[in-house]
């Protein structure tokens, strides 16, 4: 911790503002060891915590505000480009749009201390209309639980070690190797994770142009719309013929699809992750004809195919199941 203690003692509250901001906009620069050296500056009044909590508290609502406006400005391609840049794109978004659809204050209040969702909560209130005023309350209660919870953290650390030096040695022999470790770990099993859903879906997607020539020679298929419902709010079209199933109660009710005829899953998720996802799972079920849809609702929609128009959803719904049948 000697390194950003030295940083702030020389550049104080606007270095960490700024390290905050910096992260919450999301770029890779963890801010937590700096908000904890300020907690333990605080010990001995070389930082003032209630100083220290505001400008985290306002640098962190700055960035959120910026994602909260691009959200609502551009919608879900700013979540698809935040997901291309994630080790893990195969349930960011829609882990995001579950929990904001079941409970958008407590997400923003608790986003912050959940991986992944710091910076895709901002732009996923935006894209599905919450009110600025009421995004701000929240958003401020929870930065100001996440800037506090560490410099407090920090605070109790710097209050132990000053009774205690020895505490220093131990923490340096011990926290740089486990620090690494773990980062290594946590990466390569991302990295891996993600290799095996991308081997799996390039061997089984099929072309849009494939499926848009199977519905013209009038072939039976059974199309499924795997989008969570707020997507659907800015965009109610699905295509021809197709079931919207959240993944959850499709493989639920796998017994009610059709064994006989290819199952076409599409999404809006970088490279069909959620499409691949469900795909590998109804294999695991015996259902062999399943195919992810080669990008997905937004390759079909450029390529100007037909689609279908869908009866408004609900999002308060979000939480539950919502299937919307189509006849065509």
């Amino acid at each position: 911790m000697a390194l950003p203690e030295h940083i702030l003692l020389v550049y104080g509250y606007l270095l960490l503002f700024a390290w905050v901001l910096v992260e919450q906009l999301g770029i890779p620069l963890p801010a937590t060891p700096v908000l904890l050296a300020a907690g333990a500056l605080s010990v001995d009044g070389q930082l003032s915590f209630p100083l220290a909590l505001l400008a985290g508290v306002v640098a962190s609502i700055t960035a959120d505000t910026a994602w909260f406006i691009v959200g609502r400005r551009y919608g879900h391609h700013v979540l698809r480009l935040l997901c291309k840049l994630s080790l893990e794109p195969t349930i960011c978004v829609r882990r995001t749009q579950n929990s904001f659809g079941r409970r958008r204050a407590v997400t923003l209040m608790t986003a912050k201390f959940v991986p992944g969702l710091a910076t895709l909560a901002p732009p996923v209130a935006g894209q599905n209309g919450m009110t600025y005023p009421r995004f701000l309350l929240f958003d401020t209660i929870g930065a100001s639980l996440w800037v506090g919870a560490l410099l407090t953290a920090g605070r109790l650390f710097g209050d132990a070690l000053r009774r205690d030096p020895s505490l220093l040695d131990w923490v340096g022999r011990f926290s740089g190797a486990l620090l690494v470790l773990g980062i290594l770990g946590f990466f390569i099993g991302r990295v891996v994770r993600r290799r095996m859903v991308i081997k799996n879906l390039v061997a089984s997607r099929l072309e849009p142009e494939e499926l848009k020539r199977q519905l013209d020679a009038g072939e039976p298929v059974y199309i499924v719309d795997l989008r969570h419902p707020l997507e659907l709010l800015p965009d109610p079209f699905v295509l021809p013929g197709a079931l919207h199933i959240s993944p959850e109660a499709l493989a639920a009710r796998h017994l009610e699809i059709p064994r006989d005829r290819d199952v076409v899953l599409y999404c809006t998720c970088p490279s069909e992750a959620t499409a691949a996802k469900t795909a590998m799972a109804l294999h695991k079920l015996g259902i062999e004809r399943v195919r992810p849809l080669r990008g997905g609702y937004d390759e079909w929609k450029r390529l100007g195919y037909p689609m279908d128009a869908i009866p408004p959803v609900q999002p308060e719904q979000s939480g539950q199941p919502v299937v919307v049948t189509l006849v065509s």
